[in-house]
C-alpha cells in the first residue's frame, strides 16, 4: 500500500547554515526510493509517497542519506498524511482566526508526557500559550515566533531531551495537509 508523507527537516537553511538545496532534497529523496517527490519552501518540507508504513525507519533513513550528501547531521521526522490532517483538526486554539504567525505545530519524533512541561510557567507568559497533542506541542504566539518568551522557555537546554522536535507555523501545517491529500 502507498502512503503519502511529509519529511520535516530540523534547522536547515537558516541564515546561510546547514545548507540542504530543495533541488538536492528532492533529488535524495528520489535515490532513497522515494515517488512523487516535492518540496515547500526552502526550510525542509518535502512531500513524497512510499510503500513504508515505518515512519520512524524513513526518517532514518532520510537522515544517514542527508548526512552522507551534505556532510552534517539533520534530525528528521517524517509524518503520513492522517497524522498531518490530525493535527490540524485537533488544534486547540481558533486557527481560522489567527495569522499564520501566530500559531505553531513542533512536532516530536515521539510522545512527550506533560510532566516534562510541567516547568513551564504558563502564567508569566499569557497571553501566550501551548498545548500538548499527539506528539505535538500547539504553540500560540501572538506577536510572532520571533519575540515569543514562551517558546525561549520551551527550547530551555533539557526540557526535551532525547527527543527530536521541529517547528513550522501554521501556513506550512495548513499546505503540508494540502500536498499530502491522497
Amino acid at each position: 500500500m502507498t502512503t503519502t508523507y511529509a519529511a520535516l527537516l530540523r534547522g536547515i537553511n537558516v541564515s546561510g547554515h546547514r545548507r540542504v538545496p530543495m533541488a538536492d532534497l528532492r533529488e535524495l529523496l528520489s535515490e532513497l526510493g522515494h515517488r512523487d517527490v516535492r518540496t515547500y519552501l526552502q526550510s525542509g518540507n518535502a512531500v513524497f509517497t512510499s510503500d513504508s508504513d515505518d515512519e520512524s525507519a524513513l526518517a532514518a533513513g532520510l537522515e544517514r542519506a542527508v548526512e552522507r550528501r551534505f556532510g552534517f547531521t539533520v534530525g528528521c521526522l517524517v509524518r503520513g498524511a492522517a497524522y498531518l490532517r490530525a493535527v490540524a483538526d485537533e488544534c486547540p486554539f481558533p486557527a481560522a482566526t489567527l495569522e499564520g504567525k501566530q500559531l505553531h505545530a513542533t512536532y516530536f519524533s515521539g510522545p512527550v508526557e506533560a510532566e516534562r512541561l510541567a516547568t513551564v510557567d504558563r502564567a508569566a507568559h499569557l497571553p501566550e500559550d501551548f498545548r500538548l497533542g499527539d506528539r505535538v506541542l500547539y504553540l500560540y504566539t501572538p506577536n510572532g515566533l520571533g519575540r515569543s518568551k514562551l517558546a525561549e522557555a520551551l527550547a530551555r537546554p533539557g526540557l526535551l531531551r532525547g527527543v527530536t522536535a521541529t517547528s513550522r507555523n501554521w501556513n506550512t501545517v495548513v499546505k503540508l495537509v494540502e500536498l499530502t491529500r491522497d
